[in-house]
């Protein structure tokens, strides 16, 4: 692997000043676009989830002209319509003790003090004008029985600051983003192009100039120019295969992107997410999450004996062990995501786990029914327990739910700065697609907080600096750029076509996702990791000699769309177990098993690990270069995190 050096451009661009008066600096000292100009400029969103969609009705409402792609056929249909817990956002309604402070402190800790201090407190401070913001477009938040927004607890946190519309949160917030979305397309300030992936990005004397993409009906490869791209393309969590990601989601847009220019950050940094529903069955093609929110009234046990058979309603109280609770007194059963999948993987590693697999634990409500009713779990859960008995034909209000770990986010992505704005210029990367925010993990209701911070609030005043800071000359797409990568794009299409050997594109995508499981999973230690890049290796070369891909490029074809998917992945996958690999500290979701403490808690190394990884690409088949943002932290002391 290459030595790593700072890079000289690696500038994080973050303001002078104190951290409180950063944000509000920054804008003041912005270039802008007048009114009457913004109407010359063509900017581009790729993806339209929450940050696409907020990102894409914001500069279409400030007067850019703006066109929004998606693979799906409507912006609805993006996945952050899966979320459902919350969204935080530090308006203190219970008078609990919330502030500006305490979300980013939770924050910062909840991302084990590998996250940049700026931008987490930027999250912050914007939070409470997203509630704002979504309640004025109609959102639905649930309500107290005085009509005041409703709060819960998340985990990683000991205040209540999540917002909820019951277990439909993300559909909500995307249905209110989509609504000022398509206001500007009547308005004919943004134009949609659904059923297209970007397959690549173009750039013209430095700077992102458009993209390449393939209309998933036709086959045909178009081309776009712009003066800027906007990369909201959400996580890489399905290069495990199985995973809570609807199954489109991809990291394809990402890292051509990145083959491009942009480096890649942290991608070691992947979520495990404690509370989903386990694996059934060896041809399962995803996993079903079961929102964390559910453990603000769930205890979480297993049997304290080992060979305790017995259903759950027939072990008594004195029999099990609600082990969150018996470790980390303080917090409980909200300990962040990377605690409790862990502790639950340790669990069921020594034999306590449950079920036919004896891969899960116990998620039981009988004390909450008991305490509260049923009608007021239904009233806050209703929808989340309809879900698990379609999906497991087992009543949660009867036995208790069964939970094991799965592959949720991706907290790391492009490196962007404190503008956004990633290693090539002009293009901005919001929301799950970049790195910026969560360090090593995210704390739970902080991925819709991001998409929209980025969104409404962040990009419409950066993209606009850079705009207003470069003489940008006119590129069209008759530029000889766009033909060249049109053609590339097409050749990749053709090469995938023409392989025409014997294996599936789920069989191989299965045996990736084994691959990383095992060994990029909840633990990681040096052998796996360095066998992990071998055998992707090795798969992948089998995939360029032996994969059969039906149809032709010149139609709707899923196969061929997996494909170019699944090669992406199987370069990508490589990198993330070279980042895991170079690593050598626990921190978050990072978790080497020889770097941990006597109680099996993550030891960081802050002496030689306090930076962010960024990666560089160097070439197909060469190691790519790493460089480093070194963290700085002013306001929050770098200490050792605890829960208990």
């Amino acid at each position: 692997m290459s030595t790593a050096t700072e890079h000289q451009n690696l500038d994080a661009r973050v303001p002078d000043g104190p951290i409180d008066q950063k944000w509000t600096r920054c804008k003041n000292e912005m270039k802008l676009v007048s009114p009457n100009n913004k109407r010359k400029y063509d900017i581009i969103v790729v993806g339209t989830g929450l940050a696409g969609a907020s990102a894409a009705a914001s500069l279409g409402e400030l007067g850019y002209n703006v066109k929004a792609f998606c693979y799906q056929d409507s912006p609805r249909r993006a996945h952050s319509i899966a979320a459902q817990g919350g969204i935080n956002a530090a308006k203190n309604y219970p008078n609990d003790g919330d502030s500006v402070w305490r979300l980013f402190y939770d924050t910062v800790k909840g991302g084990d003090f590998r996250a940049r201090e700026s931008n987490v407190y930027r999250l912050a401070e914007v939070s409470g004008n997203i509630i704002d913001q979504c309640v004025a477009q109609g959102v639905p938040f649930a309500r107290e029985y005085g009509g005041t927004l409703a709060n819960r607890t998340f985990g990683g946190a000991q205040v209540s600051r999540t917002f909820y519309c019951r277990g439909q949160t993300g559909q909500q917030l995307l249905l209110g983003a989509y609504s000022a979305l398509m206001r500007q397309v009547a308005a004919g300030k943004v134009e949609l192009f659904p059923r297209r992936e970007m397959l690549d990005l173009v750039v013209v004397e430095g700077n992102a100039r458009g993209i390449v993409c393939r209309n998933m009906v036709t086959g045909e490869i178009e081309t776009h120019a712009a003066h800027a791209v906007l990369l909201c393309t959400g996580g890489y969590g399905n290069a495990y295969y199985l995973s809570t990601n609807a199954k489109g989601c991809n990291v394809t847009a990402a890292w051509r992107c990145h083959k491009r220019g942009a480096y890649f950050a942290n991608p070691c940094y992947t979520q495990i997410h404690p509370t989903c529903i386990p694996v059934k069955g060896a041809y399962q093609s995803k996993l079903t999450l079961m929102s964390e929110s559910l453990r603000n009234d769930g205890r979480v046990w297993v049997p304290k004996d080992v060979n305790d058979s017995r259903p759950p309603s027939e072990i008594p109280e004195e029999d099990r062990d609600y082990y969150l609770e018996r470790r980390y007194p303080a917090f409980g059963n909200m300990v962040p995501r990377d605690v409790a999948s862990r502790a639950a993987k340790e669990r069921c590693d020594a034999g306590f786990g449950v079920g036919e697999t004896g891969l899960a634990v116990y998620l039981d409500f009988k004390l909450a029914i008991a305490e509260q009713g049923r009608d007021a779990i239904e009233a806050k859960y209703g929808n989340l327990f309809h879900m698990y008995k379609k999906i497991t034909d087992e009543d949660p209000y009867q036995v208790p739910m069964r939970i094991y770990p799965a592959v949720h986010y991706a907290m790391g992505g492009l490196w962007v700065d404190y503008h956004l704005e990633s290693t090539v210029p002009g293009l901005f990367v919001l929301g799950e697609a970049n790195f910026s925010d969560h360090g090593a993990n995210r704390l739970g209701a902080s991925a819709l907080m991001q998409g929209l911070a980025d969104g409404y609030f962040v990009a419409p005043y950066t993209v606009g600096h850079h705009l207003a800071s470069r003489s940008l000359s006119s590129v069209t797409t008759a530029h000889p750029k766009f033909k060249e990568i049109a053609v590339e794009a097409r050749n990749r299409i053709e090469r995938l076509l023409s392989v025409n050997g014997n294996r599936t594109t789920d069989d191989i995508h299965r045996q990736l996702g084994q691959i990383m499981w095992d060994n990029c999973g909840m633990a990681r230690n040096a052998q796996g990791l360095a066998a992990a890049i071998e055998q992707i290796r090795n798969l992948r070369d089998e995939f360029w000699q032996n994969v059969k891909i039906l149809g032709t490029g010149e139609e709707l074809n899923q196969s061929l769309e997996h494909a170019g998917r699944l090669a992406d992945f199987l370069e990508f996958g490589e990198l993330l177990a070279q980042d895991a690999l170079h690593r050598e500290e626990s921190c978050g979701g990072h978790f080497r098993e020889e770097h941990q403490t006597e109680d099996n808690e993550a030891r960081r190394d802050d002496e030689h690990f306090c930076y962010a990884a960024a990666w560089e690409f160097q070439g197909d088949d060469t190691d790519e270069k790493l460089h480093k943002e070194p963290l700085r932290f002013n306001e929050v002391e770098l200490t050792t995190r605890s829960y208990k």
